[in-house]
């Protein structure tokens, strides 16, 4: 089995309270029928039907962790995450895949832009947003154990950052230290961002680079603290408005503090294509973001 679906399995020996579901999103769960059939349920295409299964199960005692693709379980099913979820504060699990531009070859209807703004919207729902494959399979197990609802936004790729802290929830980890500007980023992005400071550092710029492992919980220490840098900088893989941006905003609001801030996300759905395409036409590359983050600083 390959890495996820092990961990998988793993805790469900460990813990007989544990039910996979799926919305005909087996990708990474090809092998779990066969090891653990009485614990694994496929709805077909029905993310709805799932997530009010789920919330059944969760109150008869069951752990469920949902698979389906990011958008249709923030968007199709919201309304069921919410309402039969989120209003009980059952411990359902909702593992999103390919969100942000993961979905790179898809059009709108594929694209995960807005989900972190639709599970912020849910009070004491959990947002997991792991960098690399290495972060989500260390932070899952203190997740599924989580008495919460948890959104995990899921990322398959191997390790792509050398990680300096172990995963701790709601507690950012910091990746480079440095004075002059903040990247505060989450998911895939993390990687971009971590590449882009190492661009300005070699013109002399000293770049702090913080991974929200989890929004919710928020490490919102970390955040005010970047905010007495002389620029923070948002980078994420969803719409600009209602993303980190806008929750830095209202933590700044309720802290009557101000700081400069450039947030970079997406105005719009972005153009599907190859990845690196994406990334291009979206102005997400290493060498665009470095750029962005060199022009304010030179403006200010």
């Amino acid at each position: 089995m390959e890495a996820y679906e092990q961990l998988l399995h793993d805790l469900m020996v460990e813990d007989d309270r544990i039910v996979v579901m799926t919305a005909e999103n087996r990708a990474a769960l090809r092998n779990l029928p066969d090891v653990a059939p009485d614990r694994f349920i496929d709805v077909g295409i029905a993310e709805q039907t799932m997530i009010g299964a789920a919330a059944g199960l969760a109150l008869r005692g069951r752990i469920p962790v949902v698979h389906a693709l990011a958008t249709f379980l923030t968007l199709r099913a919201f309304e069921f995450v919410r309402t039969d979820v989120g209003i009980g504060k059952l411990p359902v699990k909702i593992v999103g895949a390919v969100p942000g531009f993961l979905s790179d070859g898809n059009g709108p209807t594929h694209q995960a832009v807005e989900d972190i703004a639709l599970m912020w919207g849910i009070p004491d729902m959990g947002i997991f947003t792991p960098a690399d494959e290495t972060e989500m399979l260390e932070g899952l197990p203190e997740v599924i154990a989580s008495e919460h609802p948890f959104y995990i936004r899921f990322i398959g790729s191997p390790g792509r950052v050398a990680h300096t802290e172990p995963f701790e929830m709601g507690v950012a980890e910091t990746l480079r230290e440095g004075d002059d500007v903040a990247i505060v980023s989450y998911g895939f992005c993390v990687a971009l961002a971590v590449e882009a400071a190492d661009r300005l550092a070699e013109d002399g710029i000293s770049v702090r680079v913080l991974n929200l492992r989890t929004i919710a919980p928020l490490d919102r220490e970390a955040l005010l603290a970047a905010c007495d840098l002389p620029l923070v900088v948002t980078v994420e893989d969803h719409f600009v408005h209602n993303g980190i941006a806008s929750i830095l905003a209202g933590i700044l609001m309720e802290e009557q503090k101000t700081a400069a801030v450039l947030p970079i996300g997406l105005p719009t759905w972005f153009e599907p294509g190859t990845l690196d395409r994406v990334l291009e036409h979206a102005g997400f590359t290493p060498d665009q973001l470095a750029g962005r983050i060199r022009e304010r600083l030179e403006a200010n």
